[in-house]
């Protein structure tokens, strides 16, 4: 391990460890009264992942439900959030930690100096482990401030709140209804980029250069990072399932950007580095299949449905939901069981 990268550790430990009381049983937001106005809100999620920066999506939609007039900055970390939330017309500024601190110092100090001007209504830090969204929240020159350690368990079951996109927004409705400000319990939103007419109609270009047909298509994600990523033997055997029990439809390859094919490149494939481009490809499929990755993400943001495959994380933390979405742990889940639901939803019409 290099010197920095052992910086690096040292750093986050010993923030962590710092920063670990911040925000616990926090009670000092006052009651709202008729003259309330939430009008600006900071919302916190410094990291840099494709992912978890989607993952914040269904606060957003829960934030822009609840108050429509106001505007929304972002504190977040490296340049994909201005891909991700371009749509997002209640997004204002996207404030931005770079991804390498030390060797970028003065970026980094600059993001924190414009946290620090502005004055919000409300501060939001999304995931409570996150010592650098906690910090945010507390500097931040905020009236109301949600440091996600209020509460334990504001969901009608565990299993629901420990979903972590969900986690913040049941914490939002609990902490706002706290203070006074009835918030409505309906399901919680589901991931979405928002994406346009325009961006849809050119997945379907991109999708129609691959395959000019009129059948379905599933797409497919084959790579994913450390543990996580099924080996290529695991990826031969069920794409032969696949083909052998579904002979009418059409399969395409999502290439990550390091450009790895798991199938060895032996079916059509699509590539790109724009994730708009590339949620819109999916957008044209009619199921996403694909292990915990920040595409599993995407590709449910994009509105297909999608069947994510778990073997090392916990499906209930991350797996797709909404719709026809699954978290499948293929543990306990045959390559058959997982075709019947393949099935199930080209069937479906969606």
């Amino acid at each position: 391990m290099s010197l920095l990268k052992k910086i690096n550790v040292f750093r986050r430990k010993a923030t962590k460890m710092l920063t670990s009381g911040i925000g616990k049983n926090n009670k000092i937001n006052k009651p709202f009264d008729s003259n309330t106005k939430i009008k600006r809100i900071l919302v916190s999620r410094p990291n840099h992942r494709l992912g978890n920066q989607l993952l914040v999506t269904p606060l957003l939609q829960e934030l822009e439900t609840l108050f429509p007039e106001s505007k929304i900055d972002l504190f977040v970390k490296g340049g994909v959030s201005h891909e991700i939330f371009k749509n997002y017309s209640q997004v204002d500024q996207i404030i931005s930690l770079p991804k390498k601190h030390f060797k970028e110092l003065g970026s980094y100090l600059k993001a924190w100096f414009n946290l620090k001007r502005k004055k919000y209504d409300l501060a939001i830090n999304v995931v409570k482990g996150s010592s650098s969204g906690r910090i945010s929240v507390k500097v931040a020159n905020a009236t109301y401030k949600f440091y996600g350690e209020e509460f334990e368990n504001t969901s009608p079951s565990k299993d629901d709140f420990n979903h972590i996109a969900k986690q913040p927004v049941y914490n939002l409705r609990a902490e706002l209804d706290r203070m006074g400000f009835k918030t409505v319990r309906t399901e919680v939103p589901s991931l979405n980029l928002k994406l346009n007419e325009d961006e849809i109609a050119k997945g379907k270009l991109h999708l129609e250069k691959i395959y000019n047909n009129n059948l379905k298509t599933v797409s497919l994600f084959t790579y994913a990072t450390g543990d996580k990523c099924y080996s290529k033997e695991w990826w031969d055997v069920f794409y032969k399932d696949l083909k052998n029990n579904l002979p009418e439809v059409n399969f395409v390859e999502i290439l990550p950007v390091e450009n790895i094919s798991q199938l060895n490149f032996s079916i059509p494939s699509y590539y790109s580095k724009e994730i708009r481009d590339i949620a819109g490809v999916i957008a044209n499929t009619s199921v996403f299949i694909g292990a915990d990755s920040g595409m599993m993400h995407l590709a449910t943001a994009s509105g297909t449905p999608t069947l994510g495959l778990f073997s090392i994380t916990n499906p209930v933390t991350y797996e797709p939901y909404g719709k026809m979405n699954r978290g499948i742990n293929t543990n306990h889940v045959s390559n058959l069981e997982i075709i019947e639901m393949v099935k199930t939803i080209l069937n479906s019409n969606l």
